[in-house]
C-alpha cells in the first residue's frame, strides 16, 4: 500500500511521498542479535563503500542497530537493512529515480519490514508499486510499458546466503561470529513466536 493508498482498494500501490503525508512511526519490530559492519553489509548487498557512507549520511539507508557517532565508531546494519541496501542497489542499476526509491524506502519502514519476503516491488521508471500477490503483478504488467520488478523474497534469500559465509557481531557482547547464518536466527525467531 502506499502511504496515501486506500487500504481496501484492489491492486498494486503506488509508493509515494510527500510533505502531506503523515509520519508514521513503525510497527514494533523484533530486537537483532546479530549486526553487521559496514564492509560486510557492502559484500553482501553488492555495493561500495562509498556508496554505503553516502547513503548513511543522507538516510536513505541507515543502520538501524548503530549509527556511527563519530570518527573512529563503526555503523552496524541489522539484516533487514541488508535486503534494503540490496534493493537500493537493483533499482539504481535499473535507473529508477533516487525520489523514487527513498519513498520505497520509506514505505518499507513504515510497514516494519512485516512479510517483506511475500511482496514484489514493481518500477516503471517513475514510480515504485506494491504488489503482494500474482493478479496485482499481472495488473501492472498489463499496462502495456515496460515494468522492472524485484521479488524481495529472493534478494532476502540472496542476503542471508551472502552472510552467512560473512562475520556477523553479537550486538550485545561485540563478539565476531564466523560464517553466521541470519537463516538460523529467523528460524530460530519464528519457533519462539509459535511457542
Amino acid at each position: 500500500m502506499g502511504s496515501s493508498g486506500d487500504s481496501t482498494a484492489a491492486g498494486p500501490y503506488p509508493l509515494q511521498s510527500s510533505a502531506a503525508d503523515p509520519v508514521v512511526a513503525p510497527p514494533e519490530v523484533e530486537v537483532e542479535t546479530v549486526g553487521y559492519r559496514g564492509p560486510t553489509a557492502c559484500a553482501a548487498a553488492g555495493i561500495t563503500y562509498r556508496q554505503l557512507d553516502y547513503w548513511a549520511r543522507t538516510g536513505l539507508v541507515e543502520p538501524s542497530v548503530r549509527p556511527a557517532y563519530g570518527s573512529g565508531t563503526q555503523r552496524l546494519y541489522s539484516f533487514r537493512d541488508v535486503v534494503v541496501l540490496k534493493i537500493v542497489k537493483r533499482f539504481l542499476d535499473t535507473g529508477v529515480a533516487l525520489q523514487n526509491i527513498r519513498a520505497a524506502v520509506q514505505h518499507l519502514r513504515a510497514r516494519g519490514f512485516q512479510d517483506l519476503e511475500l511482496m514484489t516491488l514493481m518500477s516503471d521508471g517513475a514510480t515504485v508499486y506494491e504488489c503482494s500477490s500474482p493478479d496485482e503483478v499481472v495488473g501492472l504488467l498489463q499496462g502495456g510499458q515496460g515494468i522492472f520488478g524485484i521479488a524481495v523474497g529472493v534478494v532476502w534469500r540472496d542476503v542471508e546466503s551472502a552472510l552467512s559465509q560473512l562475520h556477523g557481531e553479537r550486538i550485545d557482547t561485540g563478539e565476531t561470529l564466523v560464517g553466521n547464518n541470519p537463516a538460523d536466527e529467523l528460524a530460530r525467531r519464528r519457533r519462539d513466536r509459535a511457542v
